[in-house]
């Protein structure tokens, strides 16, 4: 299976995801999260960390990345790992090819015409909101 990772990257608050507008398919147009392809000489977690610098300016220094889940399509061949991580300070973004925006979390993000992903964004947000909240005690989901 095709290796790639998507990193959620949450501000010091909690309150706010930084997104993506994609410039290209899939989600033209669209909110996504930052991320790629895990390349053949790297570890998951570098490939992360990379990929989160290359698209963001975002280094380890300012974040720590966590692997929380992956999502396999197994009729896509794709392996999709997803990283999170809380922002430790303001910094500065590196726009790469796509255009960067801080967007508050909410009700929002359950709309197809804004945010890529068949509703995989809220489900990913509430996810590690409902770990970040409780733990890892799956009796208190």
């Amino acid at each position: 299976m095709r290796k790639l990772n998507l990193i959620v990257v949450f501000s010091t608050n909690l309150e706010k995801a930084l997104f993506c507008i994609r410039s290209k398919n899939p989600y033209k147009g669209l909110y996504n999260f930052v991320g790629g392809k895990v390349e053949e000489n790297e570890t998951n977690d570098e490939a992360a960390y990379r990929e989160l610098f290359e698209e963001t300016g975002i280094s380890n220094k300012d974040i720590e990345l966590d692997h929380f889940m992956d999502l396999n399509y197994f009729k896509y061949g794709n392996n999709l790992q997803v990283y999170y991580g809380i922002i430790k300070h303001d910094v500065k973004l590196v726009e790469e090819k796509n255009k960067l925006e801080w967007v508050t979390i909410n009700d929002d993000l359950l709309d197809n015409s804004k945010f890529g992903g068949n509703y995989n964004i809220p489900h990913i947000i509430r996810q590690i909101q409902v770990y970040l909240e409780n733990g890892t005690g799956i009796d208190k989901y």
